[in-house]
């Protein structure tokens, strides 16, 4: 039930989604407790009709006039200047901002799609000297015009009980908080006041984190790395980031605490502890371009997404066929836009591209390899981006994450060769000439004949890996690609450290012909990551090294 409508001038909120129809216009009645009432029309339909709604609406509900419950309150719009705004005229031109509606005694405010929160979260894990970047969600508002103000709990007072809860402010008033050893046993509020970039400002919302920061790990094994990626490079370089961040659904199995990781200590496998490292990790690296695998769909949603977008990023993200997990690719939005996106699931490409016809034909006569190609859920992300600078540079970025196990050579040769067709599609046929860059964990090693087809552009039809599974899996074929493709980080000694194996399997390819590389940050070095054993561990996020390089075009 309304409750009466008291004379004084209180505020309605009409919004309304996009102007064709038959998307409504929702007027929201913000009533003088606090609760609101809420209305939805067509957008085309006369005002009068809306007036009469909203008129039996006050009636049931007692308000309006004074004479008494069954009296049907006037009702009348206002436009800002005055004059009365006539019944015939649709929903959509009627409620303009600084309208005033009249019902009976009582005067309602017009805003029109006003800056309002939809979500506002803390993550459920805090730690001191980590980024805290909350989850923000907006109708007519975005995270960057918003204010916000940080709060710390109030530390009792020595010997004595404080009476209720009690909040401090910090002087933090940025998206992003760091909460230092100070704060360590304290929990934190975050209260947020939506903006819309005009100076238009909706009503504030508050959340308090659920439990109290902790303290951190101590030096980690990418703060060294930050040294060298302090500042964002300039408009003629592009600093690109390829890591496998380890994804939640394998790191939290029985078989991976007890054989994979043994010797990492079960809190440092949980996500929320791990996605501090990372968000610290990853903000702290200034990266233009950040192509990530094995990317659970909720921690791109809920984790990545919201907190590199406060770091200046945008993502997009490609989930794998019949997982959890998937390719996320982030790109710095002041240098980068988004052209378009060419994504294929690699089982799925092969069969039904006529592109690929030619090696699907060839793959037919190996019907043992061709069912496991086909059994395989990995995908290739593709994007191609456009400079904001220069609108004459593009580049198409790839990203994919190939079939893990490591008697499957001849499986990845496969797929690597869809992988190389698409991308020539991509970047011969739509979008003639522009650069490749192509991140990923390709599980192969650079003696493999992956690396090798990558590198040289074709690969022997008796190599080794034709027959990586045994004789019963041989299959050979005549592969190749047009590019000139450069490992832009060279061939570490490992990027995956884990207790039973290390090696190299994650790459930058870049082309060569377009592109330099102007400097490559160093990997951590041996003393830190064996520094808890192996990898992943309390000051390392995952079982990979990330891959960093600063590129330029030729």
């Amino acid at each position: 039930m309304w409750r009466r409508l008291r004379s004084a001038l209180r505020s309605l909120r009409a919004r309304r989604g996009a102007l064709r129809r038959p998307s409504p216009a929702e007027l929201r009645f913000v009533l003088p407790d606090g609760s609101a009432r809420h209305m939805q029309r067509d957008q085309g339909e006369p005002l009068g009709r809306s007036h009469g709604k909203a008129a039996r609406r006050a009636r049931s509900a007692g308000g309006g006039r004074r004479g008494g419950r069954g009296a049907v309150p006037a009702v009348r719009l206002f436009s800002r200047d005055g004059a009365a705004v006539a019944e015939e005229v649709p929903n959509a031109a009627a409620w303009q901002d600084g309208a005033v509606l009249h019902i009976g005694d009582a005067q309602y405010r017009v805003e029109r799609n006003p800056p309002a929160l939809t979500e506002l979260r803390l993550p459920r894990s805090l730690l001191a000297g980590f980024p805290v970047c909350p989850k923000v969600s907006a109708e007519f508002a975005a995270p960057q015009h918003c204010l916000f103000r940080w709060f710390r709990e109030q530390r009792p007072a020595a010997g004595g009980d404080e009476a209720g809860e009690a909040w401090v402010e910090t002087a933090a008033a940025e998206r992003v908080f760091t909460p230092s050893n100070a704060l360590v046993g304290l929990r934190l509020k975050l209260r947020c006041t939506p903006g819309d970039g005009e100076q238009r400002y909706g009503p504030a919302r508050e959340v308090e984190s659920s439990g109290p920061v902790e303290a951190g790990p101590g030096a980690c094994t990418f703060d060294a790395r930050h040294l060298y990626t302090k500042k964002v490079c300039g408009h003629g370089s592009v600093r690109t980031v390829s890591y496998n961040i380890l994804a939640d659904t394998y790191a939290q199995t029985e078989f991976s605490r007890t054989v994979l990781y043994p010797y990492c200590a079960p809190y440092a496998l949980e996500i929320d502890y791990r996605q501090n490292l990372l968000k610290k990790e990853l903000a702290g690296y200034s990266a233009d371009l950040i192509c990530l695998q094995e990317v659970d769909k909720s921690v791109f949603v809920d984790s990545l997404a919201p907190a590199l977008d406060a770091f200046g990023l945008e993502g997009v993200f490609r989930i794998k066929e019949k997982q959890h997990e998937g390719l996320a690719t982030f790109y710095r939005r002041d240098k980068f836009s988004l052209l378009s996106q060419h994504d294929i699931a690699f089982s799925e490409a092969l069969v039904s591209e006529p592109l690929h016809k030619e090696l699907c034909d060839q793959l037919a006569k190996y019907p043992l390899v061709q069912e496991k190609v086909l059994q395989r859920s990995s995908v290739l992300q593709v994007s191609v981006l456009q400079s904001t600078k220069d609108p004459s540079r593009k580049l198409c970025v790839a990203n994919t994450h190939l079939y893990w196990h490591p008697k499957g050579g001849n499986i990845r040769l496969i797929q690597i060769a869809v992988a190389m067709s698409h991308i020539q599609h991509v970047a011969c046929d739509l979008y003639p000439g522009i650069p490749v860059i192509f991140c990923g964990d390709f599980n192969s090693t650079p003696s493999s004949g992956t690396y090798s087809f990558i590198s040289n552009g074709g690969i022997a039809e008796d190599h080794e890996d034709w027959v990586s599974n045994g004789e019963e899996e041989r299959c050979s074929m005549s592969l190749s690609h047009p590019f000139k493709l450069l490992s832009a980080c060279g061939e570490p000694a490992y990027t995956n450290y884990v207790g039973g194996f290390h090696g190299c399997l994650d790459y930058i390819f870049i082309d060569k012909n377009a592109l330099e590389v102007e400097q490559v940050i160093p990997l951590p070095s041996h003393e830190e990551i064996t520094t808890h054993q192996a990898l992943p561990s309390v000051s390392h996020p995952s079982d990979h090294i990330a891959l960093i390089c600063d590129l330029k075009w030729k």
